[in-house]
């Protein structure tokens, strides 16, 4: 079994928990006033207390299940499959919906920006909606990493308008505060619910989450807290410095507001704001709603169709057609209010079937259940929650009411259809009447107990680590490399895939057979060449952490890896060391495998410096490993004159090597021709390279990447960290 890297920090888990989050207050409150009157900010806060249990419950399962699936995993492992199918179907369409009228309200911004004709709104969301589409089957997780950016630049963007909206406060503008009565209030109230729903979603990837023992209730309870501070903020900026008769059919209230306190300037700031921000929720809402159906269908729940993978992209394409398709069909049939209700409705369904898992599950003693963090004031916090989502999905209306009914009638046909044969069983199943629901229950029993923090981060003892991207020319060469550069002292190497975030982790946690048979190479070099190699695979969906995180590790002294895995694409962007260079925390050794197998003569190529002895020491243990003779190369302007002395120098720090050594000092208008023309004359290249290069260099490259790219030989590129 390959282990699934974790990369999220604290820090990165509460940024794409708040990223969840974001687009209510961009489409929402202005809508709501129309519903609650100028206390549409009491109506925030009353909110997220409501939404506080299902933080408290989804923390207190996330720890003691932190794999990536969240709600779905949750409730299927405590009432089955039949639930769980009730389950995905309901978070499925509230996610969606939420990227629905995440896109409506871009449409909206856009017009501010570019002066686009309103009648067009639908069309721009349609649009959209296709690029979105596009970038999750091409599988552009690189386009993910704005995320944070855009984060950042909509948190500032509201933390101004709060400030500047409270120095223009108009408290004439908020009275009466509950103009629409007690029942407009809890309309509210159920109506800005989905606007929290992305701060449980970091649980659908605790897989990926450092420490999410801690971390993972850390994260909920820190976003809601921020994001509820934010919103109430923000909404009562807008009552004091908005007409309520104008923010009641408003779905750019950020914009009006900026505009009302800054000019058009400041309209047109928020109008770009707002694009960026809704763009980046609603495809983050697909990618994460795409993996329901994906996820159902691997269970036998949903056609097996959706559970596909592309073989060039790596991405379920089915599941994200279907989930865009589904998406485009509320942006033609339904409106904004209708969407946010909706989207609400399930959200309220999902919260409370997660309550009633963490009663199922603490009431049933179930061995395997070992919460690292549980819920306080237990079960009352979980029975708040049940009877406030009962009073919030009332005052939804009867729509919302009819389909929240509709999703339970059509998971309970689906899983006739599909899932009725499925062999899985909840904890509840032997339990009173839920029993009829359900089958025996020891078969769940034996699959929670692999419900627990079974892939914990990529870590190692070894002082050299060799990752393995699936594009070597030659693996074992690579690890035999990396165990000469270190005197056969101990190497990690490690099979990696990174996949693209569209796409469930688990796909590719099983061993291939294609890593089977890594593995057994590399474990037969190992024995019949008496080295310390242990071999190990990760899952990733990044790379770049990846990497980092293994050479942070006191033990780790060298990074060896192969050029050419990932030349033009991945974390290099198009200069294959750029981003290393910058970023990790060892030595580095680059090998460019031209094919060599047999290594007789090496040539070490150097500017002489003061780590002359240190990459001499590193090619002669090089040389020690092959039973290959040294070259020490200087190539010098035509016009040097200290030729003898390079040399006498560098023979005096050759004596101390343990392999036959000469020196060859060469004088050259073009080094790189020079080098490319000796290289041919020799086995292996090694280059010692400098630590850091400027921002330029490091993204495209520069003039020492065309030793390497031109050299006739081998290459090993190395670069010593201070």
């Amino acid at each position: 079994m390959k282990k699934l890297e974790r990369t999220l920090s604290l820090p990165g888990a509460i940024a794409v928990s708040i990223g969840g989050m974001l687009s209510g207050i961009f489409v929402l409150p202005g809508l709501a006033v129309g519903i609650t009157g100028s206390s549409v900010w009491l109506a925030f806060l009353v909110a997220a207390l409501c939404i506080l249990p299902a933080v408290l419950s989804k923390s207190e399962l996330g720890t003691a299940m932190p794999k990536s699936g969240g709600t779905y995993v949750y409730i299927e492992r405590a009432f089955g499959p039949l639930f769980g199918t009730i389950a995905g179907i309901g978070l499925w369409l509230s996610l969606l919906l939420k990227s629905a009228f995440s896109l409506v309200g871009l449409s909206a911004y856009l017009y501010v920006v570019v002066n686009i004709d309103e009648a067009y709104t639908k069309a721009i969301a349609l649009l959209a909606l296709l690029l979105i589409f596009l970038l999750n089957v091409f599988g552009l997780k690189k386009v993910e990493k704005t995320q944070l950016f855009i984060v950042s630049v909509s948190l500032i963007s509201l933390i101004t308008i709060i400030v500047l909206g409270f120095s223009s406060f108009d408290t004439k503008l908020t009275e009466p505060v509950f103009s629409e009565g007690t029942n407009g209030f809890i309309a509210g109230v159920a109506f800005l619910y989905i606007s929290y729903a992305g701060v449980t979603k970091i649980a659908a990837v605790a897989g990926e989450i450092q420490n999410p023992a801690k971390n993972l209730p850390l994260t909920m309870i820190v976003s809601l807290f921020l994001i509820t501070t934010i919103y109430c903020m923000v909404a009562l900026a807008l009552v004091g410095n908005v007409e309520a008769s104008i923010l009641a059919t408003d779905i750019k209230p950020i914009h009006t507001l900026f505009q009302t306190i800054g000019g058009e300037t400041f309209g047109l700031i928020a109008g770009v704001v707002g694009v960026l921000t809704l763009f980046s929720m609603a495809n983050s809402g697909v990618l994460a709603s795409s993996r329901f159906p994906f996820a159902m269908s691997k269970d036998g729940l949903l056609p097996g169709y959706l559970s596909d993978i592309n073989s060039k992209f790596m991405t379920p394409v089915s599941a994200i057609l279907t989930t865009s398709g589904l998406i485009a069909l509320a942006i033609i049939f339904l409106d904004v209010v209708k969407i946010a209700k909706l989207a609400s409705a399930f959200k309220v369904l999902m919260f409370i079937f997660n309550e009633l898992t963490v009663i199922v599950l603490r009431e049933t003693n179930a061995q395997w259940y070992k919460p690292t963090f549980k819920s306080p004031l237990y079960p009352y916090v979980q029975i708040f929650g049940i009877l406030s989502g009962i009073v919030l999905l009332a005052f939804l209306g009867v729509m919302p009411v009819v389909s929240v009914l509709g999703v339970v009638v059509l998971g309970f046909l689906i899983f006739l259809i599909y899932g009725s044969k499925s062999e899985r069983s909840g904890i509840a199943s032997s339990y009173g009447i839920l029993s009829f629901f359900f089958k025996d229950a020891t078969k769940i029993r034996e699959e929670a107990e692999d419900l627990g923090d079974t892939e914990g981060p990529a870590s190692t003892d070894a002082e050299v680590v060799v990752p393995l991207l699936g594009e070597e020319e030659s693996p074992e060469m690579l690890v035999e490399m990396a165990s000469a550069i270190n005197s056969k002292n101990s190497v990690q190497a490690f099979d990696i895939t990174e996949v693209p975030n569209q796409t469930d982790f688990s796909v590719f946690l099983e061993e291939t057979p294609l890593s089977t048979s890594l593995k057994r190479r590399i474990k037969r070099l190992s024995d019949s060449k008496n080295l310390k190699v242990d071999f190990g695979s990760l899952v990733t969906y990044e790379l770049s952490d990846t990497i980092n995180r293994l050479t942070s590790q006191e033990s780790c002294q060298w990074l060896v890896m192969g050029w050419g895995a990932r030349p033009n694409t991945g974390i290099f962007i198009s200069n294959p060391i750029g981003w290393l260079l910058a970023n990790i925390n060892s030595n580095l050794a680059l090998y460019k495998d031209n094919g060599v197998r047999y290594i007789g003569r090496v040539v070490l190529a150097l500017r002489p410096g003061r780590k002359d002895k240190n990459f001499i020491g590193i090619a002669d243990a090089v040389c020690n490993y092959f039973g290959a003779s040294l070259t020490l190369l200087h190539v010098v302007p035509q016009n040097s004159r200290t030729i003898e002395t390079i040399k006498h120098r560098s023979e005096e720090k050759l004596k101390q090597a343990k392999v036959k050594a000469t020196v060859e000092v060469v004088k050259s208008v073009n080094p790189v021709d020079t080098i490319s023309e000796i290289s041919a004359s020799y086995d292996l290249l090694i280059l010692g390279t400098p630590e850091k290069d400027n921002w330029i260099k490091v993204l495209f490259g520069g003039g020492k990447d065309k030793f390497t790219e031109r050299a006739a030989c081998s290459v090993l590129r190395i670069t010593l960290k201070d």
